[in-house]
């Protein structure tokens, strides 16, 4: 079987993790093997680098070079060989998230990320990207109760509006990979959306 690499999407409180298991045991169930990850993250080297990122303040251009460090440690150690393998990797966010939150959240050039992401990634990019996509002040009140917020989640209203605008440009411009997912739905809705799309997809 081939490889297959699944990325989950959206700003903070968009409810994408409410779904990673069951992705996970929708594969199982067919007979695949799922290696699930996460970014910033996903080895030893990516966690350390996971914790400064989101509770130290530093420069934009920092942050993004801090990502696409861990994103390198990613691929190498877990992604690629997972993908040589056949299995089906499943991770909580990849490079769209980049592009939102460096570029759209904080300004950066897509440009300059653009350079990184080549560098980085080569030719890798996932078959599928599920953007779970909710209005700003849906996520807001879903986080509100939730576990101590971090630096990312901590930002003004307006930072959150310009990272889902830039996400659904991603969705606009990578159509083909992109599959936008209405979050603001109940659990078994936004289930029955992913099942729609990830038939398509096996």
């Amino acid at each position: 079987m081939r490889g297959l690499f699944i990325t989950l999407e959206g700003v903070d409180g968009a409810g994408k993790s409410s779904h990673l298991d069951w992705l996970a045991d929708w594969f199982r169930q067919r007979g695949r093997t799922v290696r699930m990850t996460r970014e910033p993250g996903g080895t030893a080297v990516g966690e350390r680098l996971r914790e400064i990122v989101l509770h130290e303040a530093m420069h934009p251009d920092t942050e993004a070079l801090v990502m696409f460090a861990a994103r390198r440690e990613h691929i190498a150690q877990v992604i690629r060989p997972a993908l040589a393998a056949g299995e089906v990797v499943i991770s909580d966010r990849f490079t769209d998230a980049s592009f939102a939150y460096q570029c759209g959240g904080r300004g950066l050039p897509e440009a300059r990320l653009a350079v990184l992401e080549t560098w980085v990634q080569e030719d890798l990019q996932p078959h599928l990207t599920l953007l779970f996509d909710v209005p700003p002040e849906v996520a807001a009140a879903r986080l509100a109760n939730a576990r101590e917020p971090d630096r990312f989640e901590r930002e003004q209203a307006d930072f959150h509006r310009r990272v889902r605008d830039a996400y659904l440009r991603r969705a606009r411009q990578y159509a083909n990979r992109i599959r936008v997912i209405d979050g603001s739905l109940g659990l078994n809705e936004v289930r029955q959306q992913l099942v729609r799309i990830l038939e398509k997809l096996t």
